[in-house]
């Protein structure tokens, strides 16, 4: 049987949303989708973007998933002395495992930065949810070192290497090192109108450098001390899943006013980043270019999963598990 027969099987009870109604929503979306770049910073910029982005929907994915590696050899053993109590406990034990690991060489510039990402359908109450077929887990090469795009040091796109350095050279004092995060990530207007709070944009930019890889253990650890410090960070006291339906930590941060709690997901077992969740907090109305969408609390608007990072030589090489 072929993949495409499988995936009609699959989807053989899904509703069929009415193209008329949808079809605004969808051009924008598929237009969003298009844009998105893991090297950029900007990827936080809007969360109701953000949160629209979802609409990358992998149906295919359950046909392929068990071609990628994992980035943790068991994502669901949970590592020692794990404990979701708070922000400051469950990361300063997460900094405590990290920093007895032996940090791996810096990658050479010739090298490519291979990455496995999964986006779930957005799970919403009250709205029918647009899903495409054919969108696969997204596997990307990128270059390690990017000449070209590192002659700008001040543009919103970063090389690998750029964050990696970047990261290495953050300082050990939590306070200080938020300090050196708000320098690299300047605050901006959002689309709602006011300028990004102090707090959000610290928790973007730290957001941002846990997302990048690779990082080093000891820098990692750095950044987990720093992030139980930010003011608003929660810890879920259980763990959640993510988009492909592996249980992961959620470090959580809501900017008042916003309907929706921003969650980066960690690997128990290893605290490595796992991915991104957008939860919905409580019901809005949510208006972008005249397109209105009932938002219910607690509906899941974005879901991503990383399932597989490595270093590899060559562009389109997939390391072995």
């Amino acid at each position: 049987m072929d993949e495409m027969t499988q995936l009609r099987e699959l989807r053989a009870d899904a509703p069929v949303p009415g193209r008329a109604a949808l079809a605004p929503g969808r051009e924008r979306l598929t237009t969003a989708i298009a844009g998105r770049n893991r090297r950029t910073r900007r990827l936080w910029a809007d969360w109701r973007v953000a949160s629209l982005s979802a609409a990358a929907a992998i149906t295919a994915a359950a046909l392929i998933i068990t071609q990628v590696v994992d980035t943790s050899s068991n994502p669901d053993a949970p590592a020692h002395n794990l404990d979701l109590s708070g922000p400051t406990v469950t990361l300063n034990r997460a900094a405590d495992f990290l920093e007895e690991k032996k940090a791996p060489p810096e990658p050479r510039a010739d090298q490519w930065i291979y990455t496995v990402n999964v986006f779930a359908k957005p799970e919403l109450a009250s709205t029918e949810n647009i899903a495409d077929p054919g969108n696969g887990p997204d596997a990307s090469w990128t270059p390690y070192a990017d000449p070209e795009m590192e002659k700008d040091p001040a543009d919103d796109a970063w090389s690998s290497r750029e964050s990696y350095r970047a990261a290495e050279s953050l300082p050990d004092e939590p306070a200080a090192l938020l300090a050196e995060v708000r320098a690299l990530y300047p605050a901006f207007d959002t689309e709602r109108g006011r300028e990004e709070s102090s707090t959000a944009r610290t928790f973007r930019g730290l957001s941002t450098l846990i997302e990048s890889y690779p990082l080093s253990p000891a820098a990692r650890a750095r950044i987990y001390r720093a992030l139980g410090t930010v003011p608003g960070v929660r810890i879920t006291d259980h763990l959640v899943l993510d988009a492909a339906g592996r249980k992961a930590i959620a470090v959580t941060y809501e900017e008042p006013g916003s309907h929706e709690r921003r969650e980066l997901l960690l690997s128990p077992s290893d605290y490595s980043y796992a991915g991104t969740r957008h939860v919905v907090t409580e019901d809005h109305e949510m208006n972008e270019m005249g397109f209105v969408t009932r938002m219910t609390a607690g509906d899941i608007t974005f879901n991503s999963a990383r399932t597989a990072a490595a270093v590899v030589d060559a562009r389109g090489e997939v390391p072995q598990p």
